[in-house]
């Protein structure tokens, strides 16, 4: 008998859904241990800071593609990264009408507690799993962020 396959977008959802409210959780905690007037960044504020660490002065453009966003969500996100002080959005020198983002020293100063909490994170989500077999996962999650959603997936007969 062969084993049953396992049901992978039911755990791909309960997975994602659970690393949320655990990432939420650690933030709230963070969030009441610190004393700088406002909480840390959200995971997804982060990951414009960690984008702007690499390549500070990103279109936003570059910015949803980095984040796989949505180019609205990223225009309203960069807009409350204004708001804190962490960035700051000018016109591109080449083309007025496309708006590049810059990390701001408030901005950068949020990167190292980020980088110790993410070391947490990994830390926690790869323990008791060789390297060989975070490789295949990250393999099959990487397949499955590049799925063509125009193409209906193929029957499955059993």
């Amino acid at each position: 008998m062969t084993p049953k396959r396992p049901r992978l977008v039911f755990l791909l959802n309960s997975a994602q859904r659970r690393l949320q409210a655990w990432i939420g959780a650690l933030h709230a905690q963070t969030a009441s241990s610190r004393h700088e007037g406002h909480a840390p960044p959200t995971a997804v504020q982060a990951g414009v800071l960690f984008v702007l660490a690499r390549q500070d002065g990103a279109t936003m453009g570059q910015l949803a593609t980095e984040l796989d966003l949505a180019p609205s969500a990223v225009s309203g996100l960069v807009q409350r990264l204004e708001a804190l002080g962490w960035v700051q959005r000018r016109p591109c020198p080449e083309d007025a009408r496309t708006q590049r983002v810059w990390l701001l020293a408030a901005g950068r100063a949020q990167l190292p507690p980020l980088r110790e909490a993410l070391a947490l994170i990994n830390e926690r989500l790869t323990a008791g799993f060789t390297e060989a077999e975070l490789q295949t996962v990250a393999r099959w999650l990487t397949h499955v962020q590049q799925l063509d959603a125009t193409t209906p997936p193929e029957p499955h007969h059993e």
